[in-house]
């Protein structure tokens, strides 16, 4: 086996030999444009999941923002999950940006432009950094600036909320190429900066017990970024420490928990990582990688079930609940599987170990793949475990749910992990057919 694995290195090294330089923001990557897939059921789910995001109504998915800046929206916004509006904008930026990074399609970078266009235009009637469709989102956060970290709980998960636009900025800044998204990229950090800077350690921890997203992962990228400290500093800051020190010590205190909440934390512990040590902090670095690598072990190996999927009815059962997986009709959440692939991903990036490779390839040919609709596009929240069971598709300009927001990122990027390379030395990662 390993004789023939450097075989397929040595011939697939002349095919690429000619690629872009090493990508210097995430370590050992190749740009999407690198890496073309042929015919088969990844193609398919690409060129389909483009023809189902070409049916959103871009301006339906921007009025919360523009509502929230005080300007006239053009278009209703969707009523489905409102309470969260405005995340699905930003998986939609980013899977625009995605798009256009892989295929150069001048309708996403269009589209894309658009949307930024817009979003600048509230960014600048508010005048402090600010974007983002949070309802009443101004009150929100002078809330949370003052103390009163406990209104989030109010308003869903606006911290959640809000990391989607962050990624979408940043993702049209680096799949998409755009520099005026890198520029509201990080006015909103600074914005962000200045919502916690008044907060103490307790209070922090105490906003963290809600769903944040992966507002580490976010500044630890406006680190990579621009290099400048405080951005890591506020990454840290975002460290959740009920967990972190949990996984620091090799303790799983994961039962019950939500697993979405937590997944993305663990992403961030390990970007994270990748920046302390390249800000010469290898201490640092060693222990947020050694939390982020136990974190993935004990949910891909104990807690995810035959396809790469995790949790029931959203949540990480126990032990002596397993058996309830064939019982439930609320199974994984494709949304925890995008993110353990993130994070499988980067802590490929620092370790080239074949367990994340591996997992890497279980949780993409059988839940991934599956989580769209063959036909008509559609998403899939749930992936129940229960015999003779059926899963319910979102529709476009429909359905508004979490997974469909990630669904919409997950088909357009298949080929970021199929290669990796480090110097001289090119991986061959996944089994793509």
């Amino acid at each position: 086996m390993k004789k023939s694995f450097l075989l397929v290195v040595t011939a697939a090294s002349l095919m690429v030999s000619c690629s872009t330089p090493n990508n210097s923001f995430y370590d050992s990557t190749f740009e999407l444009a690198d890496v073309q897939l042929l015919e088969g059921p990844f193609k398919h789910a690409m060129d389909l999941n483009l023809k189902t995001l070409k049916q959103y109504d871009v301006d339906r998915l921007l009025a919360p923002y523009l509502i929230q800046a005080g300007l006239e929206p053009k278009a209703e916004p969707f009523s489905n999950w409102s309470g969260l509006d405005g995340h699905v904008t930003g998986h939609y930026l980013s899977a625009l940006a995605m798009y256009y990074g892989a295929t150069g399609d001048e309708w996403c970078k269009e589209r894309m432009d658009y949307m930024l266009s817009e979003m600048k235009s509230c960014k600048d009637a508010l005048g402090n950094g600010y974007v983002g469709g949070v309802p009443d989102g101004q009150k929100v956060w002078d809330e949370v600036r003052s103390g009163n970290v406990r209104i989030l709980g109010k308003y869903w998960v606006p911290w959640y909320n809000m990391h989607k636009t962050f990624a979408g900025l940043r993702d049209a800044w680096y799949y998409g190429k755009s520099e005026m998204a890198k520029k509201m990229f990080f006015d909103l950090c600074d914005w962000g900066a200045s919502v916690i800077e008044p907060l103490d350690d307790k209070q922090m921890e105490s906003m963290l017990n809600t769903e944040y997203g992966g507002m580490n992962e976010v500044y630890a990228d406006a680190y990579a970024m621009s290099g400048d400290t405080k951005y890591l500093d506020i990454a840290k800051r975002f460290t959740h420490h009920r967990i972190f020190d949990s996984m620091l010590e090799g303790v799983d205190n994961l039962d019950g928990l939500h697993a979405n909440t937590q997944v993305p934390k663990a992403v961030g512990f390990e970007r994270t990582s990748e920046m302390l040590a390249k800000a010469g902090l290898p201490d640092e670095a060693t222990e947020y990688n050694k939390a982020a690598d136990f974190f993935w072990k004990i949910v891909s190996q104990d807690r995810s079930i035959a396809f790469g999927g995790n949790s029931r009815s959203e949540h990480f059962p126990t032990s002596e609940q397993w058996l309830d997986y064939i019982d439930d009709v609320q199974g994984p959440e494709s949304c925890n599987t995008n993110n353990m692939l993130k994070l499988a991903q980067g802590l490929f990036r620092v370790n080239h170990d074949v367990s994340y490779a591996d997992f890497m390839e279980r949780a993409l040919l059988n839940h991934i793949l599956s989580t769209q609709h063959p036909e008509h596009g559609g998403y899939v929240y749930f992936t129940p475990a229960r015999p003779e069971h059926y899963r319910v598709y979102s529709q476009p300009n429909s359905g508004m749910w979490c997974c469909v927001g990630t669904g919409m990122e997950n088909h357009a990027k298949y080929g970021e992990f199929i290669y990796a390379k480090d110097g001289d030395d090119l991986y061959v990662n996944l089994y793509i057919p």
